[in-house]
């Protein structure tokens, strides 16, 4: 839940799936947001590496949009599983901020925080073959009563963060009730779905690379066959990148707790 790939280039070429800023001009850029949204660089990263990383992190936006504060056109792609609440809420009110005006493509999945991300664009585009998903907040805690309810206190409160942003963009007769169910049946929508509830555009199936690996997959509950059907394609091929240490890959938030609970992990 910690990572997000960009970069700033302007003569190198690579993968197109790492993202990057991309066709810079002294008016407009391009801005590819694909990979996990993370709180901060990973500590096994190298900061020359971490340029090529897939994760995503607010000061590494910040830093990027600093370069290009006096474009009037940003154009922002996405592919992401989503990742940490504060991290991409943060990375949401830095895009919204930035004066250009902001077109944003959803070239295959805007998941979780990934799709308030999204939703920063004056203009969103979700093609037919594309995905959004919101679902409600969530985490790990253990303690005793009054550590759990400060807990569930913490995520009500996102929670009505992430709500204020949907509503922003609903569409006029979509309500505040209506949103939360989505979010409380954790909802995958097309671009056409997502139409219906949110002032975004849909256009006909991009043929843009729509591959993303992902820690959230095992995580989400109701992700379309056809969505994992091309979750499962495997990877482009690209150059090597160093890779973090081995670790347990952990399917669901239980298997985290378990494994915090059988290491002796501290409540973060």
């Amino acid at each position: 839940m910690d990572e997000f790939r960009i970069g700033f280039t302007e003569t190198e070429t690579k993968p197109e799936y790492y993202g990057e800023i991309r066709a810079r001009t002294t008016t407009s850029a391009d801005l590819y947001i694909y990979g996990d949204i993370v709180s901060r660089r990973p500590w096994y990263s190298s900061e020359e590496n971490a340029q090529k990383s897939d994760a995503q992190w607010p000061s590494k936006v910040r830093d990027l949009l600093a370069q290009i504060k006096d474009v009037t056109q940003l154009n922002i792609y996405i592919n992401s599983g989503g990742g940490v609440c504060f991290a991409g809420m943060a990375i949401y009110n830095m895009l919204a901020r930035h004066k250009a005006h902001k077109t944003v493509y959803v070239d295959g999945l805007a998941a979780s925080m990934a799709s308030i991300i999204a939703l920063a664009g004056d203009k969103v585009v979700i093609p037919a073959n594309a995905w959004m998903m919101i679902h409600q907040p969530w985490t790990i805690c253990w303690g005793n009563a009054t550590d759990i309810e400060k807990e569930i206190a913490a995520l009500r409160s996102i929670e009505e963060g992430m709500l204020a942003v949907y509503m922003a963009k609903a569409k006029p007769g979509v309500t505040k009730e209506a949103i939360l169910k989505m979010m409380v049946d954790e909802t995958w929508m097309t671009g056409e779905e997502a139409a219906k509830y949110f002032n975004v555009e849909t256009t006909t199936a991009s043929n843009a690379a729509a591959w993303l690996e992902s820690e959230h997959y095992g995580q989400y509950k109701n992700a379309p066959r056809e969505f994992i059907e091309s979750a499962a394609k495997p990877a482009p091929q690209t150059q090597d990148v160093p890779q973090p240490p081995p670790g347990p890959k952990l399917a669901t938030a239980k298997d985290r707790l378990k494994l915090k609970l059988t290491t002796g992990g501290k409540r973060t």
